[in-house]
């Protein structure tokens, strides 16, 4: 068997947050693109254990025809599509009692991803007799506009111009508003969640449409990694201290083996030896690709450094990044740098050993991720990227013009870096959101390298920062496990215990009007 890859550049991951990441071959390969954002990663033991007809019992899928454009009035913004959304109303204690309705914001990716990685909801949804209702953000998985048709979706700006966060949230606001009225739900409270990007949905939409919703879990959601509000080096220095708190040498190795790598290809017969060493396929093989490889893995692993075995993009151990830095310790490894960084990228890529050779040359996008390239070139304008001197990652600088000159080669468009502090606000944020915000729970894993971008310490008695020392990426929405730490089994009782003072005061708020 072969793996492949996520395609990657050693510049662009992807904040839902597991996204299809670019080869250095594209031409994106020397910008300076966001990283994904991954999303509410799994616990293999939870699905695993469910059969077949069970695994599609934890919810049903149904369609609602949205609108193309909610903020234009040209007769083609008229135009509609059909949205996908999952509901579970397995708990659900009915519109009678006014029991609510939990939704996910949907990241950038199919929705049944993150519906079946989401163990946060339907573990919490009995204790509150909540429906569950997951919503797929327009443009990824099945909610593709223009008939359903991807290439014609994707294939230019003219068609692409109408994938945005500012139109997601509204087409968030349309669904939940009819579904509550087909239910006969209207005095339902909702309260919406997400986990990176959605993470960051889920907190826009509370501030945008407070209406519609009575509070937000917001999960490792870095709204100020924008216009210079997080230094753009904080994503590699958060992954660096990861590394280094656990071992010096293994810090010390992988920072000092990329000018290794690129000394050896440039020698004759340099390229066949790392394909050798690392067990590349027949198929491609470059020094730019082969460091993409490798930073994938350690980034990737730096955000999902759980305290317990994980399965979302590939089988994982407990404390990931530990296991890593020992096998680069491994004294029975001598001074081979190249044997070190194998057995480490192995426990990212090859934990369960059933990969015989790895594919550098990957472009495939099982969970329907592209869409985005786009908002990463028009309003998603997140600075990262850039390595200091102490970095585990060679030195780089972030360079705006770099981002811009990519976009417009591959989409003829200028990005708007100044958008989203315009559209949602971001400097100056806790004098801002004291004043009109409230009811959100911001919770941040410090070693999550979005975590830099985060809401890190109260704003108000209301809009809450919820920051777990040894935590990782959205680690507060994955499944419980039996051997969960107890810091992160408080995590979420004090967000339950929170949602449940927005649910009762919504209540008794309800019962003064009648």
């Amino acid at each position: 068997m072969k793996i492949t890859k996520l395609k990657d550049s050693s510049i662009f991951l992807w904040f839902s947050f597991f996204c299809l990441l670019l080869s250095p071959s594209t031409s994106f390969a020397r910008t300076t693109l966001p990283a994904g954002f991954p999303s509410s990663l799994v616990s293999p033991e939870k699905l695993s254990s469910l059969s077949s007809s069970e695994k599609n019992q934890i919810y049903r899928t149904r369609y609602f025809t949205q609108i193309l454009d909610h903020f234009n009035f040209y007769p083609k913004s008229y135009h509609t599509f059909q949205q996908r959304y999952l509901i579970n109303d397995t708990h659900w204690g009915g519109a009678k009692s006014n029991a609510p309705i939990f939704v996910y914001t949907g990241n950038e990716g199919n929705i049944k991803w993150f519906a079946q990685n989401t163990g946060f909801l339907y573990e919490t949804a009995p204790h509150f007799k909540a429906l569950i209702v997951f919503i797929e953000h327009r443009f990824y998985g099945k909610s593709i506009p223009y008939g359903g048709n991807k290439e014609v979706a994707y294939s230019n700006a003219t068609t692409l111009g109408y994938l945005s966060s500012t139109q997601a949230l509204a087409d968030y606001a349309s669904l939940i508003i009819d579904l509550k009225k087909n239910l006969s739900a209207t005095d339902s409270p909702v309260v919406v969640v997400g986990g990176s990007y959605g993470g960051m949905l889920a907190a826009w939409f509370r501030l945008k449409y407070p209406h519609v919703t009575i509070g937000a879990l917001a999960s490792s959601a870095p709204i100020l990694n924008f216009e210079n509000i997080t230094s753009p080096y904080s994503f590699s220095n958060i992954v660096t201290q990861d590394f280094r708190s656990e071992s010096e040498n293994c810090y010390k190795v992988i920072k000092g083996s990329w000018e290794q790598i690129e000394s050896t290809a440039d020698e004759p017969g340099g390229l066949e030896l790392l394909r050798n060493s690392f067990k590349i396929c027949k198929n491609y093989i470059s020094a730019d690709d082969l460091e993409g490889w490798l930073r994938t893995a350690f980034t990737y692993t730096a955000m999902t450094d759980y305290p317990t075995p994980s399965n979302f993009l590939s089988p994982m151990p407990a404390f990931p990044v530990k296991q890593m830095c020992a096998a680069i310790d491994d004294p029975t490894t001598g001074n081979d740098t190249f044997k070190k960084l194998y057995g480490a990228a192995s426990v990212y890529y090859n934990y369960s050993g059933k990969a015989t050779c790895f594919d550098l040359d990957d472009d495939s996008d099982p969970h329907d991720l592209g869409g985005w390239f786009w908002q990463a070139c028009t309003e998603m304008i997140m600075p990262i990227g850039g390595n200091t001197e102490e970095s585990i990652f060679p030195a780089s600088e972030w360079k705006y013009k770099y981002r811009a000159a990519s976009c417009m080669r591959n989409f003829g468009i200028e990005p708007r870096p100044l958008w989203i502090t315009t559209e949602f606000g971001g400097h100056d944020i806790e004098r801002v959101l004291k004043r009109y915000g409230s009811n959100i729970i911001f919770f941040n894993g410090l070693r999550d390298p979005w975590s830099g971008g985060g809401v890190l310490k109260n704003i108000s008695k209301s809009i809450v920062a919820i920051v777990a020392k040894e935590g990782a990426h959205h680690v507060d929405l994955r499944f419980n496990n039996s051997e969960d730490p107890e810091w992160l089994k408080e995590v979420r009782k004090q967000e339950i215990n929170i949602i449940g003072n927005w649910i009762s005061q919504y209540y008794y708020d309800l019962a003064q009007l009648y």
